[in-house]
């Protein structure tokens, strides 16, 4: 019977927290995106303004227009291309939920960030609500690996393996395992994906999952390079189950 109401609490906690980081994207989205939209249309128009006039602007107008250009970049909005970039929204789900992922697991790249009153409130009580709850399923999805690794454990000793000898391969059969998992393969994928060298890719999983997240290497951001839908929502659930792998070591 534990056992049973043990496998229904995980399942609950489980289905909980992704719908707290589905429910967190919607909400994100419902209050960013209009906001981003209006940001897109006055760069498109500035960069227009800037076309038509460039050939007699003054020094002044100049600076202003590399300031206006810069904090555009920063708040993520490229100027480049024609009009129909506008429609291209940083907060669209996949994105949405990709930056709630980043949130409640504190990596915070900072390249996608709320900018409307609104979506800065929401995200302190997100991020308030949500870092707890993620320590917890991390502990929980920490736990159900290490049962794996008992069971691993009283296998081998059935074989008659020493206790020592057990401990020392199921360390090295995860972390090899986890290596290849959440660091090789990973990299040989963003390297197709995004076009980085196999070196950046390892570096960009390991800042990543080591939540440093520096920022400077970010999934899904090259202007004019085409993503699969949900590319982005599938980077930030790898993130989720490599954090708990990485919990798993810790604990091991």
């Amino acid at each position: 019977k534990t056992m049973c109401s043990g496998k229904l609490q995980a399942g609950l906690l489980v289905a909980s927290y992704f719908v707290y980081l589905l429910v967190g994207a919607a909400v994100f989205q419902a209050l960013e995106r209009t906001a981003e939209r209006q940001e897109k249309i006055a760069a498109a128009r500035m960069k227009e303004a800037f076309l038509q006039n460039f050939t007699h602007l003054t020094v002044a107008e100049m600076e202003q227009f590399m300031k206006n250009l810069t904090e555009a970049i920063q708040n993520g909005v490229y100027p480049l291309g024609n009009e129909s970039r506008i429609e291209d929204s940083n907060w669209d789900f996949s994105n949405s939920f990709f930056f709630a992922g980043t949130v409640v697991s504190t990596i915070g790249y900072g390249t996608l960030h709320p900018k409307t009153p609104g979506g800065q409130i929401f995200c302190v009580f997100f991020a308030l609500f949500g870092i707890p709850l993620n320590i917890v399923f991390l502990h929980h999805v920490g736990k159900m690996l290490s049962l794996l690794c008992k069971k691993l454990g009283n296998y081998l000793y059935e074989k008659g393996m020493r206790k020592k000898k057990i401990k020392f391969l199921t360390l090295l059969f995860f972390l090899s395992t986890g290596i290849l998992v959440f660091l090789c393969l990973p990299s040989l994928f963003f390297q197709i994906t995004e076009g980085w060298s196999y070196s950046e890719g390892i570096y960009f999983a390991f800042i990543t999952l080591s939540t440093i997240g520096f920022g400077d290497y970010v999934v899904g951001k090259q202007p004019g390079r085409n993503y699969f839908s949900y590319y982005r929502s599938l980077v930030a659930i790898w993130i989720l189950f490599g954090l708990a792998w990485i919990a798993l070591l810790f604990n091991l």
